[in-house]
C-alpha cells in the first residue's frame, strides 16, 4: 500500500482497509443490550477478554483496562483471562492496533449514553481529550511517514488483529450468554 500525502491519510486509508472487519465486531457487539445488567456484563467481560493483549501489545499512551476491571468489580464480576495475540516486533503492527485501540475509545464515548442507569460507565467514557484524537492522527501520520516501506501493510495487519481479537472475544461471550 502506499502512503498517502495529506493529514488524516493514514487513518483513512486504515479504515478503508479494515472497514469489513469493523461493521463485522459492531454487528457481533450490537447484540447486546447496555441497560440490562446481564447483557452489559457480557459486553465488558467480551471487552476484558480482548484488551489486555490489545494494550500490552500496542503501548498506548493511555490504558482502559484499569477503568474497565473497576466498571467489572462494581458489577461483582471478576476479569476473565484473557485472549492470547501474536504480535510481530513491529512499529507499522503496533500502530496498527493502536489505530484501532483509540476508535473503539470514540465508540465508547457513544455507547455510554445507552449504559442504564446506575451502572459503572468509567470504561466507556473514557473519552480523548480536547485535541487528543487530532494528536493521535498526527502522530500516526508522522509515524507513517517514518515507518518505510511496508509500514502500512503492517499497520493494517495490527488494526485487523484488533478486530479479530474483539470479534473473538464478542463471539465467545455471545455463545455463552445466548447458548
Amino acid at each position: 500500500m502506499t502512503i498517502a500525502p495529506d493529514v488524516g491519510g493514514i487513518r483513512h486509508a486504515l479504515r478503508e482497509a479494515t472497514m469489513d472487519d469493523h461493521r463485522r465486531v459492531d454487528a457481533i457487539y450490537a447484540g447486546h443490550r447496555l441497560d440490562s445488567v446481564s447483557a452489559y456484563r457480557a459486553f465488558l467481560i467480551a471487552h476484558a477478554r480482548a484488551l489486555p493483549a490489545l494494550e500490552d501489545a500496542a503501548r498506548p499512551e493511555s490504558r482502559r483496562l484499569p477503568l474497565l476491571a473497576r466498571d467489572m468489580a462494581a458489577l461483582d464480576v471478576v476479569l476473565p483471562a484473557p485472549l492470547p495475540l501474536e504480535a510481530p516486533d513491529s512499529d507499522g503492527f503496533r500502530w496498527g492496533l493502536r489505530y484501532a485501540l483509540e476508535g473503539s475509545r470514540l465508540g465508547g464515548a457513544m455507547l455510554s449514553r445507552q449504559v442504564g442507569e446506575g451502572l459503572p460507565r468509567a470504561y466507556l467514557s473514557a473519552v480523548h481529550g480536547k485535541g487528543e484524537w487530532i494528536a493521535f492522527q498526527r502522530a500516526l501520520d508522522s509515524a507513517a511517514a517514518e515507518g518505510g516501506e511496508g509500514w502500512l501493510d503492517d499497520a493494517v495487519q495490527g488494526a485487523l488483529a484488533a478486530f479479530a481479537l474483539f470479534a473473538q472475544a464478542g463471539e465467545a461471550e455471545k455463545i455463552a450468554v445466548h447458548g
